[in-house]
């Protein structure tokens, strides 16, 4: 019965020291994906005391980020928009692309994101919406896809940016990263864990490069946001 027993328990530590392993390895390689996306797209994301060199692209790009329950934007979601909407008053561009989920009924992530930079003097007709960016990845592609945009500058938090403008460049796009204030969210080391996974999903996502969940009839970047009013 000893014998029995200590082989089952033999047994049981070479599977705890497999899965300890793995698991280390698993967590090197996630941080390393995440450090290799980082450096990669360095150069390409502007500090606000850098945003005067910008040149002038075809949009900026607002990657939605939630509603409160009372259907105005977040307060993630509002860091982005001021800072899309002063990158437009800088003259960056002429078009702000609103990118988020309008993906069921009573949800209009997009048509919020709209009001408030009409609220905040930007016309209409320069306002375009993407009512299918369920994810970074999604709005990206769609911007590339059915806006037609060859260049753009992506507006998102400063732990995010990176993913999105790594996504956009291995799209074939022209990208600059514009990150929004740096505020301290409520549980922010769970968003930079989050992105640190997140980013390898990306990774490997963008080897493939599957359409997203909608495609559709085109339209151009260069036309006016009213055509994408439902």
């Amino acid at each position: 019965m000893r014998k029995i027993w200590f082989g089952k328990y033999r047994w049981a530590k070479r599977i705890l020291l497999i899965l300890t392993v793995l698991g280390f390895a698993g967590g090197v390689g996630i941080l390393g994906i995440s450090s290799y996306i980082k450096t990669s797209v360095a150069d390409l994301i502007y500090e606000e005391d850098e945003f005067s060199q910008l040149p002038n692209v075809d949009c900026i790009l607002i990657l939605g980020a939630g509603l409160t329950k009372e259907g105005t934007p977040s307060l993630i979601l509002t860091d982005r928009l001021n800072r899309g909407i002063e990158l437009y008053k800088k003259g960056v561009s002429h078009r702000l692309l609103m990118s988020g989920d309008h993906g069921r009924t009573g949800y209009n992530e997009v048509a919020a994101m709209k009001q408030y930079a009409m609220d905040a003097g930007v016309p209409e007709s320069d306002i375009f919406m993407d009512h299918a960016g369920f994810s970074t990845y999604e709005s990206v592609y769609r911007a590339r896809e059915i806006f037609e945009v060859k260049s753009l500058a992506i507006v998102t938090q400063p732990y995010h940016e990176y993913r999105a403008v790594y996504a956009a460049k291995k799209l074939g796009l022209t990208v600059y990263g514009t990150p929004s204030v740096a505020t301290k969210y409520q549980n922010s080391w769970m968003l930079e864990v989050r992105e640190k996974l997140a980013r390898t999903k990306e990774f490997f996502n963008l080897m493939i490069q599957p359409e997203p969940t909608y495609l559709g009839d085109r339209i151009p970047i260069s036309g006016t946001g009213t055509a994408t009013n439902d």
